[in-house]
């Protein structure tokens, strides 16, 4: 895994606001979680310039479509630093990258990720790098390269973004995709964990600013306080998802991210063929019905900026339904069918949302 490297100590870059001993340090303090994050294909460690994956490994494929992602975790960054907690945004990214990469069928094999902060502190970079590489684990991809970068006058000393990419593999006899959705092909709503990782600009708005609440402060629809709430880390779908693929007719599948449920599932519609989703079939978190009911923000504004209780969605033959559910709660993850697929030439392409949630 890359990073910065070992270096003379300099007063000159010291006195300019960065700290080569203290990015020293934070290496130290990751490489055993580095560690954890590794597959078989995985050559060498920290320290070079270059993270390397054995391609040899693709030679079981017939015809091996590459597939990459690249994002990061917006403003929940945010609410991290308020909370002094950093050991569970790097769910957050992992399951960004990941799980965008893993709608078209593709196995997320390697991933490397970027921290840019104002200053370097070796436990809080630590922190943030256990949880990326806790996250790889649960997505089954190795954390192959990093980059700890220090940006003095840029970013003030306690801020930090993270960004990430990774790279997968599909049989191209197996991509997943618009051609493949049929007319009764059923909607398979997965349940999220929570915001996930959009819309905080919006929930912050609306919770921090408007209202004035603090990250400290006691919800009881929640049961823990906001800021516990707005952590919550991003459910990890990929090996959920692998499986659907294997063993169901699963034809596409859809990452609920910014822009919510239905402009995302439009992105893997053909043009011939909606979807209706019926509200009733499921009850969003109350964090959903807290930041609409608080802020006054409208169910269409809402809808288009949060994934409202939905983090991934899956177009399966009829025939398959059950043991897809069966395949997603083996994963611990609850699963429904909330829409089906079918021809129309006046909403081709679309999604249609009807119904209400239910105490909405």
């Amino acid at each position: 895994m890359t990073d910065q490297p070992t270096a003379p100590s300099s007063g000159a870059y010291a006195a300019a606001g960065v700290s080569i001993e203290a990015a020293d340090r934070a290496i130290d303090l990751m490489k055993g979680w580095v560690e954890k994050a590794r597959r078989p294909e995985v050559i060498g460690g920290l320290g070079g310039f270059a993270g390397l994956f054995d391609a040899s490994a693709l030679t079981r494929y017939e015809a091996p479509l590459l597939a990459t992602s690249t994002d990061g975790v917006g403003t929940k960054v945010a609410i991290a630093q308020m909370m002094d907690v950093h050991d569970t945004i790097g769910f957050d990214l992992v399951g960004m990258v990941v799980d965008d990469l893993v709608v078209c069928g593709a196995e997320p094999l390697f991933m490397t990720d970027y921290i840019a902060c104002g200053r370097v502190v070796p436990e809080r970079i630590a922190a943030i790098v256990k949880g990326i590489a806790e996250a790889c684990v649960v997505a089954g991809c190795a954390l192959i390269g990093g980059e700890t970068a220090e940006h003095p006058g840029l970013l003030d000393p306690d801020d930090y973004d993270v960004a990430g990419a990774t790279t997968g593999v599909v049989e191209a006899s197996k991509l997943l995709g618009p051609g493949r959705v049929r007319p009764g092909d059923v909607a398979i709503a997965m349940e999220a964990s929570g915001l996930h990782s959009n819309g905080y600009s919006l929930v912050r708005h609306v919770l921090l600013e408007q209202a004035g609440w603090t990250v400290e402060r006691q919800v009881d629809d929640f049961g823990r306080t906001l800021g516990e709430e707005l952590l919550e880390p991003t459910r990890i779908y990929a090996k959920a998802c692998l499986e659907l693929a294997e063993r169901t007719e699963t034809h596409a599948m859809s990452h609920v991210t910014g822009g919510g449920l239905a402009a995302n599932l439009e992105r893997v519609l053909p043009e011939e063929l909606s979807v209706r989703i019926d509200r009733s079939t499921w009850t969003p978190q109350p964090v959903f019905d807290v930041v609409r009911s608080v802020g006054g923000v409208s169910q269409p504004d809402l809808e288009a900026t949060l994934n409202c209780g939905v983090g991934m969605v899956a177009l399966t033959a009829p025939e398959s339904v059950d043991t897809a559910i069966a395949v997603l709660a083996g994963h611990g993850i609850r699963a429904w069918v909330a829409g089906e697929a079918k021809a129309d030439a006046d909403h081709g392409g679309r999604v249609l949302m009807e119904g209400q949630h239910p105490g909405w």
